[in-house]
């Protein structure tokens, strides 16, 4: 019978994979490490010597816990999911740029699909997240949903079709991201309005999540078209001044963190030379929560 300690170094050997797991199905932080660490406890409940494959065993469990998470908050909601939600961002310093660390986070899942995650149902992400981002077997992801393998497959498809119909095209490359954002910012800082609406696609959409409590200016919003963004981008010009470039979710992006503080993070998409996509952070709880590795001080 493997020790309670050896039982938790093969737990730590999973834990960045349960993880991935979990904030692909949650959009949160927060909640992803509580799943995880709900897994390590039904593990240690369980007899570990009766599982073949540990991993696999250990990624299922997470994802039916993330499952009933999911239900539970869909049951919860009175309203549909806000336009203006932002989900979690991961953030990661920019510079320099490491051909290995772009290596090293080419699958990080962008703002983008999370937001398009946030939109399907929970037994649809399951599927979708669990087949096509961990190759899981459908047999394997059946149960978890109380389907057949044949349903399950159907929901993994029909959430795929809805995220290739809803997840918009994005350049690749971080040094010509970084080009478009610090044409962005230095358009910001100046007040260069017609320098900020050629950045912006003519269908450009904003999104800025300040959480339930913020009023004001900068409550939580949906801005769609460049006249309008790029309005908004000039009405808080003066956050553009203590601004820096991070990666955001694995793509190149903004924080704002004035005298090391975060108060805001922005997540863009950029397509052709041109932002097509604005995902702004600024709920000041969620902020506090997130993690700023090398970042802000």
């Amino acid at each position: 019978m493997a020790s309670s300690e050896d039982l938790a170094d093969r737990f730590e050997e999973h834990r960045g994979r349960l993880k991935a797991v979990a904030y692909r199905m949650l959009g949160s932080l927060a909640e992803a490490e509580d799943a995880v660490q709900e897994a390590w406890l039904r593990l240690s409940r369980s007899d570990a010597d009766d599982i073949g494959n540990l991993g696999g065993w250990l990624t299922t469990v997470t994802g039916r816990i993330c499952l009933d998470l999911l239900r539970s908050r869909t049951a919860r909601r009175e309203e549909p999911m806000d336009d203006a939600f932002v989900p979690d961002p991961v953030l990661r310093p920019l510079s320099p740029i490491d051909p290995e660390q772009e290596v090293l986070h080419a699958d990080a899942v962008g703002l983008a699909l999370l937001v398009v995650l946030e939109n399907l149902e929970p037994a649809e992400r399951l599927a979708f997240v669990l087949h096509d981002m961990f190759a899981v077997p459908f047999d394997d992801i059946a149960p978890i949903v109380e389907r057949s393998p044949a349903a399950t497959r159907q929901l993994a498809s029909r959430a795929r079709r809805r995220v290739r119909g809803a997840t918009p095209a994005a350049e690749p490359d971080l040094g010509r991201q970084k080009e478009v954002l610090d044409a962005f910012l230095a358009a910001s800082r100046g007040g260069d309005f017609e320098a900020l609406l050629a950045l912006l696609h003519p269908d450009v959409v904003l999104r800025a999540d300040s959480g339930a409590l913020v009023r004001g200016a900068a409550v939580s919003k949906v801005v769609q078209g460049a006249k309008a963004v790029a309005e908004q981008a000039l009405m808080f010009a003066r956050f553009a001044q203590s601004a820096e470039l991070v990666l955001v979710n694995g793509s190149v992006g903004v924080v704002n963190a004035p005298g090391g503080r975060v108060q805001s993070v922005m997540g863009v998409t950029i397509a052709d030379g041109r932002i097509t996509a604005m995902y702004i952070l600024a709920d000041p709880e969620r902020l506090e929560r997130l993690e700023t590795p090398g970042l802000a001080g």
